[in-house]
């Protein structure tokens, strides 16, 4: 494949992914609007502001099921990376449509009714028909928007965070069982009923496809165990599995998991580790760092133990490669997903490794061993995160230029803590990298 074809292909998928996707979202939009003005007005501005937000409401609730569901059409193309992101604005925009709609029909109808508005309130919950459900799922709504603010997710362990995160799917239920009673959209019948039912039906069928039914028919198809447990490093382990028909898996080196080890003790928590190793059919590895309680007791997992396997998620693969170089940049334990690529991706390939001290550089042997192999370059770039080379921070700008002269004409992969890649792509498009030859994944959320 040519260069010119190479780069048409790769950015085909994303580009695809994401016009489908706000086609989509615009189209409802466009639906949810047409269909509350044909629905009829209630002669109180403030009342019809309140319905008009509480749909726009609903409809954020379907958008958020689709943008987690998992869909592997999405997620190889857009990456969860990208997908998590969006789902945390729509989160706000939900948030927002919410408040108004409760602001506005609570005030709107103490206009009606001539009360005070803590009496409307009250007489609200008290005497209307899933108006308290409604309540419990905009305080759920509500607690898990605080947890997932990135200031205190940061003060979080990623088990307790997605623990709270699952009282999102109660308060879909609820709100929807408010739509329904209370919806004048609903109870008007015809097209508008039959397109909000279908609406919901779809966005809990797309979670319910990507998160049981796939990963279930997937490990019933391949049934994962351990074979091997191999410390790497003080602070971290390599787990080895094999199962069946690995060869048929669809999974590519930069993807992840989220791996449940069937223990009595471990069974329930789901932790997200990338592939160190590209699959070659017979095996799968994991590398991780004891960061978590879940990673830090992978060391005294047993040989044999099996395993349950969510994915292979993430769009941080070759697929999305335009050049015929590229250039990995690796922060900490964030090697894993580029270890594996090294042994995937087309072309020359440069490896630019920071790392506190050599000794941290985990998998530093075999990445030696892949690059001499192929022909690829290895620098491992060692010291304390506010250590400054002879032209400026090991990863600003000037290092990078001097340290890979044609940086432009590659596609760069970063992956590593978020401090670390955030910088990494400022300087990156402070040299003039093309947004499309950027892909990276933060392993706070992949690894």
């Amino acid at each position: 494949m040519r260069p010119a074809e190479r780069s048409r292909a790769a950015v085909r998928p994303r580009i695809l992914a994401t016009a489908v996707l706000l086609i989509v979202i615009t189209g409802n939009v466009l639906a949810v609007t047409l269909l509350f003005f044909a629905a009829g007005l209630s002669g109180n501005p403030l009342v019809d502001i309140g319905r008009l937000t509480g749909l726009y409401g609903g409809l954020a609730m379907v958008v958020q099921l689709v943008l987690i569901a998992r869909l592997p059409w999405l997620d190889r193309r857009i990456g969860m990376d990208r997908l998590t992101n969006w789902h945390r604005w729509t989160g706000f925009a939900l948030l927002w449509a919410l408040l108004a709609h409760f602001v506005f029909t609570v005030f709107g109808y103490s206009q009606i009714d001539d009360k005070g508005i803590v009496d409307e309130f009250a007489s609200m919950v008290t005497q209307l028909e899933s108006m308290l459900r409604a309540v419990v799922a905009f305080v759920l709504i509500l607690l898990v928007g605080g947890v997932s603010a990135r200031l205190v997710r940061r003060r979080m362990s990623y088990e307790t965070w997605h623990f709270i995160h699952l009282y999102a799917y109660a308060a879909v239920v609820l709100g929807f069982g408010h739509q329904v009673l209370l919806g004048k959209t609903f109870s008007s019948g015809g097209i508008a009923e039959i397109y909000w039912h279908v609406l919901w039906i779809l966005g809990l069928a797309s979670v319910l496809v990507g998160r049981l039914v796939l990963p279930l028919a997937r490990n019933l198809r391949h049934r994962l165990r351990i074979v091997a447990v191999v410390p790497e490093s003080a602070e971290t382990v390599s787990v080895y599995m094999t199962g069946r028909h690995l060869d048929r898996m669809p999974v590519k080196a930069g993807q992840f998991f989220l791996w449940r080890f069937l223990t009595k003790d471990r069974w329930w928590q789901a932790n997200p580790y990338s592939l160190s190793a590209a699959p070659d059919g017979k095996t799968l590895r994991l590398t991780a760092k004891a960061a978590g309680d879940g990673s830090a007791s992978l060391r005294s997992l047993k040989v044999g133990t099996w395993v349950f396997a969510e994915g292979p998620y993430g769009a941080f693969t070759a697929m999305h490669q335009r050049k015929t170089r590229a250039l990995l940049v690796a922060g900490g334990v964030g090697i894993t997903p580029l270890r594996a690529l090294l042994e995937e991706i087309a072309g020359h390939v440069i490896l630019v490794y920071r790392v506190r001290s050599e000794q941290d550089a985990v998998l530093l042997a075999e990445i030696r061993g892949l690059a001499r192999a192929r022909g690829a370059a290895v620098h491992v770039l060692a010291g304390p995160s506010d250590r400054a080379g002879p032209f400026g921070p090991l990863l600003g700008p000037d290092s990078l230029w001097r340290l890979v002269p044609d940086i432009r004409e590659r596609d760069v992969f970063v992956c590593g803590p978020p401090g670390m890649t955030s910088a990494t792509l400022r300087s990156l498009r402070e040299v003039g990298v093309p947004n499309q030859q950027i892909h990276a994944e933060r392993f706070s959320l992949a690894t």
